[in-house]
């Protein structure tokens, strides 16, 4: 923001008592004053603020200057809010002309001069039209601006023909510098200015808008610079205005992809719907164009109904013949699982018997072991001729192996042995 000094003119007569604005008037101008001086301070470093009193302490009607034009904001909101309202009217013109000998003495000569005006009151016949016109071009001679907030009385004729003359002849598109607003009864001033070109800067035409909350001589109502943070100054909130730039942000790209998302459903539905056709023309031209007899229609409908029941018997008719299979195979597996049972039941009866005779033989033959051999037996045995014959009528057995001729022979001479020794001994008795 440009580097700016700033006379604030506060209206403080009797009428500031009114409470069609809450709680006062005289409050709500406070309040709007409050917004300015932090705007402009804080636009720009060097920029400085002083405040005037139209109704100055003498009761003469002669404005007083409270505060030179100064960055301190102690000095300027203390001022402002030390005002008292003060009896009698004031002069518009004297108190413009007291703002201009202020700002001609400030202390940075290189900032552009701007006055914002507050009136509350009614300006009475005293006020001269042509004294207003001749007060507007006298600050457009000195390079100063002017802004004119009307409050609560109908003072808008006169106060435009003194924002007009200080706006003076500007070609077409030109800024104009000095605004004029009005304020509707029960709205808050700060809450019109802070969307106005008062606050947020920029210019218009010279007419009057003539209708809404704010009429601005300066062409209508408050540009599109801080559109995108909501209509919020980043100056005055940098918080709330980037949390409503976010929030929009967000908001659009939200839109956008509903949006998107509807445009593919509907072109989605449209190419469903044009295959569904062609294929609907796709089949009624492939049906042969011959016409046929009611009769024969309804006969191929009744072919066609018990061509469905048959085969819906038939696969019933499936159904339960598979069903029957299965049981038959069910029961046959059991019969065999049964016989196998009885066959392993009948193997093992077997083999315990078996088992059984062979253990007998076992016995006996361990009896038979225990028990002296007859004397016949024995004889026999010691026959080599009935030896080899037994051995021969075994299978498998030679008798002329080595092995059992010399097992034989050894039988023999242990015999023959024993025979010696049994001699021996009956001799010996």
């Amino acid at each position: 923001m440009v580097l700016e000094s700033c006379m604030i003119l506060v209206d403080n007569s009797e009428f500031m008592r009114n409470g069609d604005y809450i709680p006062s008037r005289l409050e709500a101008q406070h309040d709007a004053a409050n917004l300015l001086v932090s705007q402009k301070t804080q636009s720009n470093p060097e920029s400085t603020v002083g405040v005037i009193a139209l109704c100055g302490s003498d009761g003469s009607g002669s404005a007083e200057l409270l505060v030179s034009p100064t960055d301190d904001m102690g000095k300027i909101l203390g001022a402002l809010h030390g005002i008292p309202i003060r009896g009698g009217g004031y002069d518009v013109c004297a108190s413009m002309q007291v703002a201009s000998l202020a700002l001609k003495h400030r202390r940075n000569k290189n900032g552009a001069q701007r006055v914002v005006l507050f009136v509350g009151s009614p300006l009475d016949s005293s006020v001269d039209k042509r004294a207003l016109l001749k007060a507007g071009k006298l600050l457009k001679k000195n390079n100063v601006s002017i802004d004119v907030i009307s409050m609560g009385e109908d003072n808008a004729e006169k106060l435009k023909d003194l924002v007009d003359a200080a706006n003076g002849t500007t070609a077409e598109g030109e800024e104009r510098t000095c605004h004029f607003v009005t304020i509707p009864v029960g709205v808050l001033p700060s809450d019109v200015l802070i969307t106005s070109p008062i606050v947020r800067g920029g210019g218009g035409s010279g007419a009057a808008s003539g209708s809404g909350p704010m009429d601005l001589s300066s062409g209508g109502g408050a540009t599109d610079d801080f559109a995108q943070y909501g209509g919020v100054d980043p100056n005055m909130d940098p918080e709330l205005a980037m949390a409503l730039r976010v929030s929009m942000e967000e908001e659009r790209s939200r839109q956008e992809r509903l949006a998107r998302v509807a445009a593919e459903q509907q072109q989605q539905g449209e190419e469903e719907s044009k295959q569904d056709g062609a294929t609907d023309m796709d089949v009624e031209e492939a049906k042969p164009d011959i016409p046929a007899p009611a009769a024969a229609v309804s006969a191929a409908v009744d072919e066609d109904e018990m061509g469905d029941e048959d085969a819906l018997l038939q696969q019933a008719l499936a159904m339960s013949m598979a069903e029957h299979h299965a049981a038959a195979t069910n029961e046959d597996t059991e019969v065999e699982a049964k016989q196998q049972e009885s066959t392993a039941i009948k193997n093992e009866l077997d083999d315990d018997n078996e088992d059984a005779a062979m253990q007998m033989a076992l016995q006996m033959s361990m009896a038979t072991d225990n028990e002296q051999p007859s004397s016949q037996q024995q004889e026999q045995f010691q026959d080599p001729q009935f030896v080899n014959n037994l051995l021969g009528s075994l299978p498998g057995v030679n008798p002329n192996d080595p092995a059992i001729q010399s097992a034989l022979s050894n039988l023999q001479q242990q015999t023959k042995d024993e025979d010696d020794k049994d001699k021996k001994d009956s001799e010996k008795k």
